[in-house]
């Protein structure tokens, strides 16, 4: 059972969904695994075999850090790896697993007037987009894709600002529709971008393929959390859970958008 903006075990914490009909919730927190139904369908797997709900949090990587540190959550689903180290470092994490992840793409306009599509490395696409001034949107939320967006502005030697650096908080399909309506340029994650029908009109997949953009995703659990907390997450990286995670489509028979941990591992 499935229940919409219900809320986690004792009333504490909202959910943007609750899955599974049970008195006892694991509280987790994550962005786009949520919005695209990945995290339902391991939470309900999980429900059926262990017994204990789940209660979503719909937050990007660092508002579901905060949240943990905070004690609001159980678990997070998060893709900053720096900021997940620090976590562990600092004891308010008590593990850090790797459960898979995909890639980032850099889409924008087909005119392409920055020559993205030519760039030899993505550090060398931001170059470009910099020095032709051409305009690119940022969530600009601290997300674990605005950490990464920033750490190749960076290595690029470039702090974006000005006209063409358009700040757009939001969550990733706001973002893409925001990107497409001003032919700007954008850093989207391959899952997000393969589950849209048709894409976003104005965009076109322009850089991928980079090292620099595999994004592994790793599940950190709250120091002190309960035994279903830590059942989660070792499901998640079970046998059954990676083959979800393996499997997941946006449509029936659609090309799968996640990696499981194994092919991310090295």
């Amino acid at each position: 059972m499935t229940l919409a903006s219900s809320a986690a075990a004792g009333g504490e914490l909202p959910c943007d969904a609750h899955y599974g009909d049970a008195a006892r919730a694991v509280r987790v927190a994550t962005g786009s695994p949520g919005e695209l139904g990945l995290l339902r369908e391991l939470a309900l797997a999980f429900h059926g075999g262990h017994g204990a709900a789940v209660c979503w949090r719909k937050a990007g990587t660092g508002k579901a850090l905060e949240l943990l540190r905070a004690g609001d959550v159980d678990v997070v689903l998060v893709h900053a790896p720096d900021a997940e180290r620090a976590a562990v470092a600092g004891g308010w994490a008590a593990s850090r697993t790797l459960i898979g992840g995909n890639e980032f793409f850099i889409v924008g306009p087909a005119a392409d007037p920055a020559g993205v599509a030519a760039a030899g490395s993505a550090v060398e696409a931001f170059r470009r987009i910099a020095r032709a001034g051409a305009p690119f949107v940022s969530r600009a939320d601290n997300s674990g894709t605005h950490q990464r967006e920033t750490a190749i502005w960076r290595e690029a030697g470039v702090q974006p600002a000005g006209a063409w650096y358009v700040e757009a908080p939001g969550f990733m399909v706001e973002g893409l529709k925001e990107t497409g309506r001003r032919g700007a340029y954008f850093l989207t994650d391959s899952s997000t971008w393969l589950s849209l029908p048709g894409g976003i009109p104005g965009l076109t997949l322009l850089f991928r393929g980079d090292p620099v953009l595999v994004n592994r995703y790793h599940a950190l659990v709250r120091n002190g959390a309960d035994d279903d907390a830590r059942a989660f997450v070792a499901y998640v990286a079970g046998p059954e859970g990676q083959s979800i995670i393996a499997t997941f489509s946006a449509r029936p028979g659609g090309e799968p958008l996640y990696l499981p941990a194994a092919k991310l591992a090295h």
